[in-house]
């Protein structure tokens, strides 16, 4: 195997400087880091990562800790935070954490203290105070996403905003008998996201003068939930609404199958708006407020990389409002 030395002469630098450019340690220009890189690969050099480590005192990986991994939204965070960490030279450990306490106590307490992450990222999870300062106290920087956490950075979108947006734009077109499918008030998920978007839809109502007694049905967070719901709510043709906003695109897409398999018409005779910006939803039509899960993987890893490259500043603790962007597609129509 090429050694150190030959991948510095190839690339035309300094020993030193081949080392900070493969190893991440100290700064290098990207051009610089560039060449080395491509000179490391042409002559197959790999940096063993324990000796790096052992050199740095770094791991350069990073703990996710998440709810959900077959859900869209967090499929889609956990792209975004994936490779912008491959990026940034960083591999990823993932650890689910599912409603047992016990499992979840085990995770923070023995697994994450370990030196075996640099940093964690928190989606859609409400670290406790415990939690958080068991890791800050290790000198483990964190991002959480999803809601805000007192002591750390936090970014998320603004569910009750985005849930008042969604209702006004079926307002603005008319409609008064408007239902929300949106999730079970009391399963909450961690920062109560069922309950913010269903205030942000009351809100609406109240605003526009339009009775909001009775108009909220529960539905499990997933295409399957949207549908058996939509069965029941809109084989009644005595109570079915003109209109329905959807606590995620899911949901949404759930109630349009069942529309159409009961043959109602969307948007002619009942109008859908949903949250999210599923690909499906397009693919459907379905008028929606998309949030990015993405991007806001990938901010989440910005702000840990610049934690870690200032290890020595007090860790930040600000909370980052995301933007949402209505999408107005074919779903919604104005009240005939």
């Amino acid at each position: 195997m090429s050694i150190l030395a030959d991948v510095a002469r190839l690339a035309g630098v300094s020993k030193s400087t081949a080392s900070r450019a493969l190893s991440g340690r100290g700064y290098v220009s990207d051009e610089t880091r560039l060449r080395v890189e491509e000179a490391a690969s042409e002559l197959g050099y790999v940096v063993s990562s324990a000796a790096a480590s052992l050199v740095t005192g770094r791991t350069r990986n990073v703990a996710v800790v998440i709810p959900y991994i077959n859900r869209w939204y967090f499929a889609e965070v956990l792209e975004g935070i994936e490779a912008s960490l491959i990026r940034g030279g960083y591999d990823l450990t993932l650890y689910r954490l599912s409603t047992d306490l016990d499992l979840r106590r085990r995770v923070f307490d023995y697994f994450l203290v370990r030196k075996r992450v640099d940093a964690v990222i928190s989606v859609a999870i409400d670290l406790s105070p415990h939690e958080v300062h068991l890791l800050q106290a290790l000198g483990k920087p964190l991002v959480g996403i999803g809601g805000r956490i007192e002591g750390i950075p936090t970014l998320s979108i603004d569910d009750v905003e985005t849930a008042r947006v969604a209702t006004e734009h079926l307002l603005s077109l008319g409609h008064r008998r408007i239902l929300h499918i949106g999730g079970d008030q009391n399963e909450q998920m961690d920062f109560r996201v069922h309950s913010q978007r269903y205030t942000g839809f009351t809100r609406a109502l109240r605003a526009a003068g339009v009775e909001a007694e009775g108009a909220f049905r529960s539905a499990e967070f997933s295409i399957e939930g949207g549908y058996q719901v939509g069965l029941s709510v809109l084989g009644d043709p005595r109570r079915r609404p003109t209109a329905i906003f959807a606590g995620c695109d899911e949901i949404g897409i759930g109630i349009t199958i069942a529309a159409r398999q009961l043959g109602i018409a969307v948007p002619q005779e009942l109008s859908i708006i949903g949250i999210d910006g599923h690909p499906v939803a397009e693919m459907l039509g379905i008028t929606t407020l998309a949030q990015r899960p993405g991007r806001q993987g990938e901010r989440a890893v910005e702000l840990l990389l610049s934690q870690l490259e200032h290890a020595d500043a007090a860790p930040p603790n600000e909370h980052e409002v995301l933007p949402t962007e209505l999408a107005v597609r074919t779903s919604t129509a104005a009240q005939r």
